[in-house]
């Protein structure tokens, strides 16, 4: 089979200055490895990382010279899948690792919101408000293994506050205030919080949503809950009365002068947990190790995406998707974090983010598909502003499409690495991406992680090349959950992830691992199209529909009936003022039999309100699917977990008309007002 011509190419001096090229001349110099590395062979770098993994971590171990204050005793001292036990003896702690390189004078943190406005924290104030953190939230009684949530925005209050609480052992947990409360609740009430961090609101789309109340309302929610600290962030004032909980003021709290003193911990001590989606009953806590942590995103900031010192990170996100933690992270690097408060596209000024990273100097750019889709129809011209400084372009969170990668080449930068990265909540960190000595071919990432033995999977559990499998990883990553929250006999960890292919992680994606070494994403294998025994990936399709003007966002769905037939359905959410009449039917049948293939084409077109997501962007394809299906709405999705739950009463009373035998008709004059977005803001 004949090698495509990649699409972009590494600049040569990549070889030589990157911080993996570095890695790889260190690896070769301090390692008695059979292969002799060239610097620019990540091939060969990747066979020894997942070959020899207790060379390789320990590797990144020294080469990030890791503080412990005890020594590891072995590398990998149990590799079964659950169960790995990494750097057993080791102690450590991260937020020592986030602060220990920060220059007084010089940013450590730059705050920016969808105003265009911004602050910089120093490394010397930010060191000193987490120490002063710190010792207000031990004064609370706050230590080791207690439990610190975060009810906040993506500023620099959210990592202060996670930074104080990882340097006293305690566990941190945080979600964003566009949650309801009792979506806040599900997820922080089972972890029996001793303190909640919240601000008075948030800013999105030139508005400043109050919290005050919401606030408040979860703190209620919450037994057992010891005090309160109140930010003051859009100047709101917090009501006088009774609370909850007692309460201190921010500013009584950042502001104390105290000694940083991060207390020394086992390397698998809890850092934090995070939340998977919750479509369906209370969200998992997933919890990570201060250790595993450290090192995964250290490898993946480093070395997959070379941020070191003068570097700045812009990525967009929410404080309760995987990304907050990676940016955050940032730190360990000696690069700069950028937080950002607002919508990625506010209608003011939908180009801000761009006009934020040129003023900035950001060198690494990060979104979605969605953003990078939406700027594109909508004729969002980038270059307008410098983006010299601009060298790369992240975007993970779904499928980027092959129509993606002419844009960000032709309005971004001829030399920028559009960078698509696939991973995971679970990890909180990718399985597969780009680094600067990598290749990119449109629509494929270049390569699996260092250090991650990912294969595909076909159904009887053999990998394979070149066909659409299973995403497995089948060797341990040290940032694999240590557990879930309330889960004592790991029976749930181990049904999620260990029940098809016992000792392989399964994680849900279909992907092909091409010849050439990429891997392209086809999406959720729960989700996979599957007619006539031919799968089809539901993101082509979504793809080449959402190119037509006429069309904001599509939804594929292929269900199963009970009488053996199988319906795909596409649904259609239309541009203000189109209607779906037979000729635009006509044009998206033929866009797809031409752009895909002619087994794409639906059986159905039918205009929506709006496509449901998560809060974190994803399309519910499943969830949809099962209503399709006949399954009871409180079955199949949580309101709570959705961004916009009144789409789900529509895609039930779809399946409601066609299973009585109706067929479902587009319902005109509805009154669902679904969010209109271009930019995957979840």
């Amino acid at each position: 089979m004949t090698t495509p011509r990649p699409f972009w190419l590494p600049d040569p001096e990549a070889g030589t200055t990157s911080r993996i090229a570095q890695f790889g001349r260190w690896v070769a110099r301090n390692r008695d490895v059979a292969v002799a590395y060239d610097h620019t062979d990540y091939g060969a770098l990747h066979r020894w990382s997942v070959t020899d993994l207790e060379g390789f971590w320990s590797a990144v171990w020294e080469f990030f010279d890791i503080d412990a204050d005890a020594p590891f005793e072995r590398v990998l001292s149990e590799e079964t899948m659950p169960g790995a036990r990494w750097f057993e003896g080791a102690t450590l702690n991260y937020a020592h690792h986030a602060l220990r390189d920060l220059r007084e004078d010089a940013p450590a943190i730059v705050a920016l919101d969808e105003t265009g406005s911004g602050y910089e924290v120093t490394g010397g104030r930010l060191r000193a408000q987490v120490a002063s953190v710190a010792a207000t939230l031990r004064d609370l009684g706050v230590g080791r293994g207690d439990r610190v949530v975060g009810y906040l925005p993506n500023t620099p209050h959210a990592i202060v506050a996670f930074l104080a609480a990882a340097s006293l052992g305690a566990v941190w947990s945080v979600c964003g205030q566009d949650y309801a409360p009792q979506a806040a609740a599900d997820r922080f009430a089972q972890l029996e919080p001793a303190v909640l961090v919240t601000t008075d609101g948030y800013l999105f789309n030139g508005t400043t949503h109050d919290r005050r109340d919401g606030a408040l309302e979860l703190a209620g929610a919450l037994p057992g809950l010891k005090a309160m600290l109140l930010i003051d962030h859009v100047g709101l004032p917090w009501p006088p009365g009774s609370y909850p909980a007692p309460t201190v003021p921010w500013e009584d709290a950042a502001t104390r002068t105290e000694e940083l003193d991060c207390t020394p911990v086992a390397f698998d001590h809890p850092l934090w947990v995070v939340f998977s989606s919750g479509t369906t009953g209370l969200p998992k806590g997933i919890v990570h190790g201060h250790g595993g942590v450290l090192l995964e995103h250290l490898k993946t900031l480093a070395l997959h995406s070379d941020l070191g010192p003068g570097d700045r990170l812009l990525w967009y996100t929410t404080t309760h998707w995987m990304m907050w933690n990676l940016v955050v992270s940032t730190l360990l690097t000696g690069a700069t974090p950028c937080t950002y408060d607002g919508s990625p596209a506010p209608s003011a000024r939908p180009d801000v983010l761009w006009e934020l990273a040129a003023r900035h100097r950001v060198t690494v750019f990060g979104t979605s598909p969605q953003y990078l889709l939406g700027m594109a129809k909508f004729g969002i011209e980038p270059t307008v502003h410098d983006l010299s400084a601009v060298r790369a372009v992240g975007c993970t969170g779904s499928t980027l499409p092959p129509s993606a990668y002419p844009w960000v080449r032709d309005h971004v930068g001829s030399r920028t690495q559009l960078a698509s990265t696939s991973g995971g909540t679970d990890v909180v960190s990718g399985f597969a991406g780009s680094a600067p000595t990598t290749p990119v071919w449109a629509g494929e990432l270049s390569a699996p992680y260092l250090g991650v033995a990912l294969a595909a999977y076909d159904g009887e559990g053999h990998p394979v090349v070149d066909q659409v499998g299973e995403l497995v990883v089948t060797r341990p990553m040290p940032s694999m959950p240590l557990y879930f929250w309330n889960d004592p006999d790991g029976s749930r960890c181990r049904e999620a992830y260990f029940s098809t292919y016992p000792g392989v992680w399964r994680h849900g994606d279909w992907i092909t691992v091409t010849g050439h070494g990429s891997v392209i994403v086809h999406g959720r294998s729960d989700s996979t199209l599957n007619r006539n025994g031919v799968r089809l990936g539901s993101a082509d399709i979504h793809d080449v529909v959402e190119r037509l003007p006429e069309i904001t966002e599509a939804l594929v769905i292929g269900a199963e009936e009970p009488d053996g037939g199988y319906w795909m359905p596409l649904f259609v959410h239309l541009a203000d003022g189109v209607e779906l009449d037979d000729e635009l039917r006509d044009r998206i049948r033929a866009a797809i039999r031409t752009g895909v293939s002619p087994r794409h084409v639906p059986d159905e077109i039918l205009a929506v309100p709006g496509v449901p997501h998560t809060r974190t962007g994803k399309k519910l394809e499943v969830p949809v699917k099962r209503l399709l299906q006949g399954a009871p709405v409180e079955q199949v999705v949580n309101p709570a977990a959705v961004d916009a739950p009144e789409l789900i009463a529509h895609y039930a009373h779809l399946g409601a008309e066609r299973r009585v035998g109706r067929g479902p008709e587009p319902r005109a004059g509805s009154t669902v007002q679904p969010r209109r977005s271009a930019t995957g803001a979840g």
